[in-house]
């Protein structure tokens, strides 16, 4: 059942699993605000059992981009598109998060983001090949994030 993320009360309902629930829920929370604020969207996720579709097309653009399989079971995510762009995110047991960003209609504007929520390492298939950013954020604390470019299509 899809569930509308609430960055006023944040819940970890979904990602009770995680030994990160509290810290993942705050980065969903914080990625839920982003999306109101700017783009008056609501940010809605759904179980992975439910979103095999769109778990699947960020999993072929990391292998087919990077050769990158990520180890953790995925939780939950969603996919939405707002004006051009084409926008996905899984977020995982083990606290990653990975969002899509594809403009539908310029190849050089898509990108491929990492976010690790607060006490998370690194996790291996990323630790060499990227550099993390600190963020701060009042939902989630200390977030880590890299990302890279692509410009095939999916």
């Amino acid at each position: 059942m899809p569930y509308a993320v609430d960055f006023n009360d944040v819940s970890t309902v979904g990602l009770e699993s995680s030994p990160n629930a509290g810290a993942l829920a705050g980065l969903r929370a914080h990625e839920a605000r982003y999306f109101k604020n700017k783009y008056d969207h609501v940010f809605t996720v759904e179980p992975a059992s439910s979103a095999k579709r769109t778990i699947d097309w960020v999993h072929r653009i990391l292998r087919d981009e990077r050769d990158i399989v990520i180890s953790s079971r995925p939780l939950e995510a969603t996919a939405f598109q707002i004006e051009n762009i084409r926008i996905a995110y899984v977020f995982y047991e083990n606290g990653l998060s990975i969002n899509v960003m594809y403009t539908v209609d310029d190849p050089n504007r898509r990108a491929v983001g990492f976010k690790l929520s607060e006490g998370m390492e690194v996790p291996v298939e990323l630790a060499s090949r990227f550099k993390f950013a600190r963020q701060r954020s009042k939902l989630a604390g200390t977030i880590r994030g890299s990302y890279f470019d692509f410009h095939n299509d999916y």
